[in-house]
């Protein structure tokens, strides 16, 4: 062997050896962030930048918010293009999402946060408080799509965030189908099946507490809590990303 290929070799080893160090200390690489409904992706910002600067390959889901059907395809679309095992993150309706997608055989974790947690032949809708007296602040188009009332939206559900971001949010919010997203049984439950994370709010207004709790405890989640509303997530993108981390090293093989 000359020279020149020599030093091939041993500069091949050394990328293959760091690579693997590299692998061994951030556990699963790849990560999808599906994104709720009243969202889209870019709410995920924050900690697509912390989790990119630790090494992982990330992807977000554009859910169309059309049909549970049409946002799992979405996700399958994109988890199908990572190149081995993947976390699948939901925040609020994404959990939903997620849960169902989650039986993809790519996905070998799944990571909640403020999000739904529905079981087989549950709902998201059928997931939140009924009470006729105070109805979801939600606004009903004619074609059957939700927006969240705007009045509502900024101290009900993003008071979490600084008031121009917040205000952001609900003036460019994408509504979800009343029946085919919000309304729609799922027919997999892939945490009954694998292991999950759950960030739980202790003061949100979509989904309460209590709800939250329900729906990790009857999963047996790993729990994190943090303090504040339904977004959360990106209040608290350090330690929202953290959890997702610590999901992805748990999750590796060993």
């Amino acid at each position: 062997m000359n020279l020149a290929k020599a030093t091939i070799a041993v500069l091949a080893a050394t990328l293959l050896t760091t690579t693997a160090a590299i692998s061994d200390e951030i556990g699963v690489k790849n990560i999808v962030l599906v994104h709720g409904a009243w969202a889209d992706g870019s709410g995920w910002r924050a900690i697509y930048d912390i989790l990119k600067k630790d090494g992982y390959n990330v992807r977000m889901v554009q859910n169309p918010l059309t049909s549970l059907a049409d946002d799992v395809a979405a996700t399958d679309r994109v988890v199908n293009r990572m190149d081995g095992p993947t976390i699948l993150v939901g925040h609020s309706y994404g959990g939903a999402v997620i849960t169902q997608a989650g039986d993809n055989k790519k996905v070998v974790g799944l990571v909640y946060v403020e999000a739904f947690m529905p079981d087989k032949g549950e709902s998201v809708f059928g997931l939140l408080p009924q009470d006729p007296k105070n109805p979801p602040p939600f606004d009903l188009t004619k074609d059957g799509f939700v927006f969240f009332n705007e009045a509502a939206y900024v101290p009900g559900f993003a008071d979490s965030l600084p008031a121009a971001d917040a205000e952001f949010f609900r003036d460019s919010q994408v509504p979800i189908s009343l029946k085919g997203a919000g309304g729609t049984k799922l027919k997999v439950a892939a945490w009954r099946t694998k292991p999950s994370w759950y960030q739980t709010a202790d003061a949100d207004h979509v989904i309460p507490p209590a709800q939250q709790e329900m729906m990790f405890t009857r999963a047996h989640s790993t729990v994190q809590k943090v303090t504040g509303g339904h977004l959360s997530f990106i209040a608290h993108a350090d330690e929202t990303a953290k959890l997702i981390e610590t999901a992805a090293k748990a999750s590796a093989k060993p």
